[in-house]
């Protein structure tokens, strides 16, 4: 079973140089110490924040960086780029009529990197 995740997670990206924080806001009106997170908090900046600086070749700035310096890889600012939502989610525990949010879930950055919990913000609900 998987461990429910809030908001204040701590989350990594593959192409990220530092940890971020997954930020919940209130309107799932679902909460434990902090509010509960769902499949659908992806949104970029507003919950998922940035990584430090970015390693992925794909992203534009970092490509361009690159190339001004000859092909060294030149990591730039970190700007997630989350168009899908996390996945899979827990299929039997809904939060505001989408699928909970649990510690195995991934979510795809455009620019290659693959976001996962690192720490979820609790440790006491469990998920199937």
């Amino acid at each position: 079973m998987g461990i429910l995740v809030c908001g204040g997670a701590m989350i990594q990206c593959t192409f990220g140089a530092a940890p971020g924080t997954l930020n919940v806001l209130p309107m799932n009106r679902v909460l434990t110490s902090m509010p509960i997170a769902n499949i659908m908090d992806n949104k970029p900046i507003m919950n998922i924040t940035p990584f430090g600086m970015c390693n992925s070749p794909s992203n534009p700035t970092v490509a361009a960086a690159t190339a001004a310096a000859f092909g060294v890889l030149t990591p730039m600012p970190c700007v997630p780029v989350t168009a899908a939502p996390w996945a899979p989610g827990s299929p039997t525990v809904l939060v505001a009529n989408m699928p909970a949010l649990n510690n195995s879930s991934k979510c795809m950055c455009n620019w290659g990197g693959v976001i996962q919990v690192v720490n979820p913000g609790q440790a006491t609900i469990q998920v199937p």
